[in-house]
Order: structure tokens, then sequence, then C-alpha cells
């Protein structure tokens, strides 16, 4: 049950990360299964153009928490698929793409949690280093300000440890990337991106966006040496599926915007402290057209 009312992606895995080693896909689909008791698993739910919107599902109780439901009815559609109850409703910022759907009628006693007054229907209003339950599912809040000012990454484990853990990160980092500065400035990017690095570096990265070719494109022309980007690329190029994503490890190998003291990183933006090449880099990347 949840610990605090209106209103899921992919599995992990337990080494380094599954795209730089796709071999292992097929064993790591049982772990997440919704045959084993006590379990935590992540089901992603594509949403209008390119977003994502997933269901936190704790096996043991059949209860789901809906991050980001933007279209409710693909939602609901998933949850019944899965055979579980929707009883809470978690917003990474207030943007429509994210919090739209949280005035559907079809979940009305689900809580919904958010950084700031701005999230529709907000009715848990959460800040940094806040926790709660969904079930088994411990769920902790990293405010990262900066694309909005209430952005909130949740970082979720399990009792039982079967998942290697997962952080829903919206708009604040993607694969390869990172968001738009609407509200904040290079530092606050800076730090928020630093915040994410210190969880295990097995975590896997829930974002909020498919945009990982287009930034793939771009690290590549700020980091061409790169050899963890040419991995990324090529199963890019061989199909990458919803449940092949990336940790947080992963992220700090290829992510031009979590390697800024790196030297193509400094070379590419001119050098200088972090939140000056952070500023320098999101510029490059807003006037990429490759």
């Amino acid at each position: 049950m949840l610990s605090t009312g209106h209103f899921a992606r992919l599995p992990r895995p337990k080494s380094s990360f599954l795209l730089l080693r796709p071999t292992p896909y097929r064993a790591r689909a049982s772990p997440f299964s919704s045959t084993a008791a006590g379990r935590m698993k992540v089901v992603p739910v594509p949403v209008r153009d390119d977003n994502y919107a997933y269901l936190l599902i704790d096996d043991k109780s059949n209860k789901a928490a809906a991050i980001d439901p933007y279209d409710v009815r693909k939602v609901k559609a998933a949850a019944d698929s899965a055979g579980v109850e929707i009883v809470a409703a978690i917003t990474t910022h207030h943007h429509f793409d994210h919090s739209g759907g949280n005035q559907a009628a079809a979940f009305p006693h689900a809580p919904i949690y958010g950084g700031s007054e701005k999230v529709k229907a907000l009715s848990k209003l959460v800040k940094d280093k806040d926790g709660f339950n969904v079930g088994n599912i411990h769920v902790r809040c990293l405010a990262t300000p900066c694309h909005t000012q209430d952005s909130i990454c949740y970082y979720v484990t399990d009792d039982a440890a079967n998942h290697p853990g997962g952080v829903f990160t919206g708009d604040t980092l993607f694969i390869a990337g990172c968001g738009r500065f609407f509200e904040g400035i290079g530092s606050e990017m800076h730090a928020a991106l630093t915040y994410l690095g210190t969880l295990p570096n097995e975590t896997i990265v829930y974002d909020g966006h498919e945009y990982t070719k287009g930034n793939v494109a771009f690290a590549k022309s700020v980091d061409p040496a790169n050899r963890a980007l040419a991995r990324l690329e090529k199963l890019i190029k061989d199909g990458i599926i919803p449940n092949e994503r990336t940790t947080i490890g992963d992220e700090k190998e290829w992510n031009p915007f979590m390697r800024l003291d790196s030297a193509p990183i400094q070379k590419a933006t001119g050098g200088g402290e972090s939140s000056a090449v952070m500023d320098a880099l999101r510029t490059l990347k807003n006037n990429y057209k490759g």
C-alpha cells in the first residue's frame, strides 16, 4: 500500500549495462516476470510521438504507480494487460506532456506526487530526499531543478533486491543527453546530473523521451573517439527495443553532459569550469543540425 490521492519502463541488468552487452538479454527477462512474487518491474508505455510513461509495478501486491501518465487510455490498457491496479501517479515535472493525464477521472482516489503546485491535480507535494512506498517498492525523491524548477527524479528500489534499482529522470537526463534549460542555467544542470551520478552505477535510467538517435549523433560530434558511443550507436542500428536501455554507469561513459571534464568536451566547448562548459555544450546541442 502507499505510505502517503489521483493517480512504468525497463528492467535493468545486474552488471554494468545491457546495451553494451546485448547477448544476456534473454536471461534478463525472467527476473522481472510477473511470476516472481515480491519483485519490482517497470513497464514502458510509449505515448505521444516520443514520450515515455511507465508502470512501476510491485508484483507481490499487484499494485502499480503510473509515471508521467499523459495518455491515460494507454496507461490503463497497459495496467489491465499486466493485471495490476494503479494506486498512484508520479510526475517528474509540470510540463503538459508529462502531467497532462493527472486530471483523468479513471483513478480518482490515487495520490498524485510532484514537485510543485504547477503539477496538474497535485495532491502530494514532494521535495528533495522525501520518500514513500508503492507496495514493497521504496521511492526516493531527488530534486533536479533546471529543465523546470520543479523537476524531481525518482529513485526506486525493492526489498527483495531482485531489481538493481531504477531512476525515472523525466526531462533531466536522457540516454546520451539531457533536457533543455527552460527554467535554469548550466550550473543547475551540472548539479542535477552530478547528483544523479551519485546513484549506484547499475541503476537503470528510465527517461522521459526517445531522443537516443539524435543524442548519439550530437555526442559523436563532440566526442568522436568515445568507444562507448560506438557501441551504443551499433545497438541502435541493430534495432534497439524499449527493454534494452542504459544505466547511470553507462551514462558516465557516453553522455557528454556527464563528461564535462573530459578532454574532448573541454576542447569542443572551449574549456573552463563546469557550469560554463555545460552552458556551452547545451548551446552546441541546441544549434546542432547533424
